[in-house]
């Protein structure tokens, strides 16, 4: 008579699945509350203890840790050795495991979770049986997955046992299982000691979704979203609306929400091709969307608009008039709601924008052969605390602008060049291969929109020599934001003086890749 042993924390199925063994002439072993939730249903069980003939211990941590169960699952059938060993030693084989683990996961997402009941939900037994199952696939079944018990019940139906492809499969789902599970705990420890550089980095995601394409349509991709995602994220945003988001609009949209975070007031993110094309703020959300549309026309067109306040009707209206890619807020009214699901194809989404400022784990970038980690660039500033290096200071007007600049440019993809007055972006000059090639397109896009009156300036990194200062004073800007840091700093600061500029340094460098 074949055997299967089961226990499991997730009992969802549990019932059905054993009773259609018991039903092909199995027998079941199982354990502490599994054996309590099948006995309750009247499903026939032998005890873990009637096999070791050694009793549950120390609060359930001691009970399948034993050579009557492992000698059953690692056996190999057709190894005489092995055969022997069991005849020897009273080992009856185990054909099929079915085991899920204590709710590790589940446990650590508790905002109060306390350290040992993280500890003690660490389950040991199950991963040592599902590794030995797993590992001995040749002669054992093992299920992890309640999604798997339909499909292997109905090839035990008919042929008293699973093919070997089906255990081979399913041995694979364990071992990434048992992977992820450890990882998890990997993880957890690690913060837990505050170790900041590992020397090895075990990390775990889950399959969001596949998608139909990558970056271009001969590509394959799918979405993994982190395995403990934090709540500000793309891979927590709930899409109300519109058809399934492509890979590049999810790269899309987790670069726009970056910049929204950035902004308290009424702010409104325009974004195209990973950079910003229009970011205005105001003292209504209404306000700011017309400061964003206004900040570049063109470029929203089929972009990203990313609100951190509700969307509201008529707002709502304006977006409505254009073609666009993705629209995320924290809410939509149900007047705008009902408006903007009339156009089939745009995607409507929801986002907690509450802990946002503290979505700030480090980010992993993946390059040939390896990853790149690193800290995220959050760094808190003061512009009350800039060096002012040129004999003009700036206004109080001037100041508010180049933070609002400073704060938009962090997010430009390098070399980058930000115009700015107090409520938008309107210039931006992006990706460049030199510093003087972005400040003319930003300038450009802003004479072309008439809006260089009381413009300012930021840039990501130092100016490495004064052309381009030069440049933007014979184009009306009168105050520049910069790190500073160049071994011609002075350079620059001499041509801000001559064309009496006012030039802040940060002493912060925002390169963005």
């Amino acid at each position: 008579m074949k055997r299967a042993l089961i226990s499991v924390s997730d009992k969802t199925g549990i019932v059905e699945f054993a009773t259609g063994l018991l039903a092909a002439g199995w027998e079941i072993i199982s354990t502490g509350g599994t054996q309590t939730a099948l006995k309750n249903a009247g499903v026939k069980t032998i005890g873990i203890e009637e096999v070791t003939h050694f009793p549950e211990m120390m609060d359930g941590r001691v009970k399948t840790l034993h050579p009557l169960i492992h000698g059953g699952l690692l056996s190999r059938r057709d190894n005489s050795e092995h055969v022997k060993a069991m005849k020897e030693h009273d080992i009856q084989p185990i054909d099929l495991v079915v085991v899920n683990l204590y709710p590790f996961k589940e446990t650590i997402l508790k905002a109060d979770v306390q350290t040992k009941d993280a500890i003690e939900n660490i389950d040991i037994g199950g991963p040592s049986m599902l590794r030995s199952a797993a590992k001995n696939h040749e002669f054992v079944t093992v299920v992890v997955d309640p999604s798997d018990y339909a499909a292997v019940l109905a090839e035990i139906k008919e042929n008293n046992q699973t093919t070997f492809a089906t255990r081979q499969k399913l041995a694979a789902k364990v071992f990434r299982h048992t992977a992820a599970y450890d990882a998890l705990i990997a993880g957890f420890m690690t913060d837990l000691v505050k170790e900041k550089e590992p020397e090895k980095l075990t990390l775990t995601y889950e399959l969001k979704q596949d998608l139909r394409y990558g970056e271009n349509s001969h590509q394959e991709a799918s979405f993994y979203s982190d395995a403990l995602p934090v709540s500000y994220s793309i891979a927590k945003a709930q899409q109300l609306h519109g058809k399934a988001l492509s890979y590049n609009n999810i790269k899309d949209a987790d670069a726009a929400i970056r910049i929204a975070r950035e902004f308290t007031k009424p702010t409104v993110v325009a974004l195209k091709h990973m950079n910003p094309c229009g970011i205005g703020t105001a003292e209504t959300i209404l306000k700011a969307y017309d400061f964003a549309y206004e900040a570049d026309p063109v470029s929203i067109f089929g972009g990203i608009i990313v609100l951190n306040r509700e969307v509201d009707l008529p707002t709502a209206e304006k977006m409505h008039q254009l073609f666009l890619e993705i629209i995320i807020a924290p809410s939509f009214s149900a007047e705008a709601l009902a408006l903007l699901s009339g156009k089939k194809n745009i995607r409507l989404m929801t986002l907690d924008f509450r802990d946002a400022k503290d979505a700030a784990l480090p980010e992993k970038v993946s390059v040939l052969g390896g990853l790149l980690v690193q800290e995220q660039d959050v760094i808190e500033e003061n512009p009350r605390e800039w060096k002012v290096v040129t004999k003009r200071q700036p206004s109080e007007a001037e100041l508010e602008a180049l933070s609002f600049a400073w704060k938009a440019v962090k997010h430009v993809k390098s070399n980058a060049i930000v115009l700015a007055n107090q409520h938008q972006t309107v210039g931006i000059g992006a990706g460049q291969m030199n510093r003087v090639g972005s400040v003319k397109i930003a300038i450009e896009q802003a004479e072309t929109a008439g809006k260089m009156d009381g413009a300012v300036l930021a840039s990501d990194a130092y100016f490495p020599m004064g052309d381009s200062v030069e440049f933007a004073a014979q184009h009306g800007i009168k105050a520049i934001v910069q790190p500073g840091g160049s071994i011609r700093d002075q350079e620059s600061i001499d041509m801000a003086d001559k064309y009496e500029i006012a030039m802040v340094f940060t002493d912060i460098r925002h390169f963005r890749h």
